[in-house]
């Protein structure tokens, strides 16, 4: 990845597309519209951004719909993009090391930045008993501590964040400030109901354990709610077949706690979970990550909050 990557920008700079001069000399169809232009990574921060400008700014994600993020790679188009934003909004951590290496080829011209990992208070991510590698007694698999980078999975967090971004918007575009604060005011209510609807449910459930045969990139979210939780792999594990010790310990969980549902998330292929629900009878249900969206849910209007909205109500289903 970081020699292609390096290639990538020596190309880039041949062909004049990080030259110092770039963005002074020409001027995007949003600054033409006098708009701001905003370029963002993922779908969360994609989602908050628009809720916040209304018709003020253009918000651009570099993620294509249906697209893995763990495996993005950012094309000429993509950087040429990204230097002529007004603001580039990223989330930081392990799967966005690229974005370093193109922010400081830039050089005086790279544009203002926002990571989400500035926002909120970190955890790191975690291995929990069953989970790959967690039985095994490898030290090849003994790795430095990495910053889990779902914090969008908490609404909490998700507060924190829009907040954040509201007021870099404020500060870089005054004149339209009173819109973005009432906007961001008017979508924050929005997430605390989402935030009172996941713990009602987590507080009348009949139990406080989920069980997910797949990656876990909820722990913001089950750290907010108080449940415990076990998976085949951590949240940006890489691994998408688990050996036979892992299942069979899921399942034996599934059995042992009686849980009527198995997750798995967004785009994956559901062996596992399937493999565990046909030994033990659960249901398979998704809890959707909000990493992306499917062309389809983009083009039917989909949002963090309808996303977030399927997940409480298939947790309360797996709760109850």
């Amino acid at each position: 990845m970081k020699r292609t990557l390096s290639m990538l920008l020596a190309s880039l700079l041949t062909a004049g597309l990080l030259s110092g001069c770039g963005t002074a000399g020409t001027q995007s169809t949003a600054d033409a519209a006098d708009k701001l232009s905003i370029v963002t990574t993922i779908f969360p921060q994609y989602d908050f951004t628009r809720q916040i400008v209304g018709d003020h700014a253009e918000v651009t994600m570099l993620l294509k719909p249906g697209a893995e993020s763990h495996s993005f790679d950012p094309t000429p188009q993509d950087i040429k993009k990204i230097q002529n934003a007004d603001l580039f909004i990223y989330t930081g951590g392990e799967n966005d090391v690229w974005v370093d290496g193109i922010l400081s080829s830039m050089g005086e011209s790279q544009p203002e930045t926002l990571k989400l990992l500035d926002c909120v208070p970190t955890v790191t991510e975690e291995l929990v008993e069953g989970m790959e590698q967690a039985h095994e007694e490898d030290e090849a698999h003994e790795e430095e501590e990495e910053v889990d980078e779902h914090v969008w999975t908490s609404p909490q967090n998700a507060m924190r964040i829009v907040d954040k971004i509201a007021a870099v918007l404020s500060e870089k575009d005054a004149a339209n400030a009173a819109d973005y604060q009432a906007n961001s005011a008017a979508y924050v209510e929005k997430l605390r109901g989402l935030d009172e609807s996941f713990r009602d449910v987590v507080t009348s459930g009949a139990r406080k354990t989920v069980l997910f045969g797949d990656r876990f990139p909820f722990r913001y979210l089950a750290d907010a709610y108080g449940l415990k939780y076990y998976a085949a792999f951590s949240g940006c594990s890489t691994e998408s077949e688990a050996d036979a010790a892992t299942v069979a310990f899921l399942v034996d969980e599934v059995k042992k706690d009686q849980l009527p549902v198995v997750f798995t998330i967004e785009f994956s292929n559901g062996r596992i979970a399937d493999s565990i629900a046909d030994a033990t009878g659960a249901k398979k249900l998704i809890l959707h990550s909000c990493h992306n969206v499917s062309a389809e849910d983009m083009a039917d209007g989909a949002t963090y909050l309808s996303l977030m909205e399927q997940n409480v109500e298939n947790l309360r289903e797996a709760l109850n």
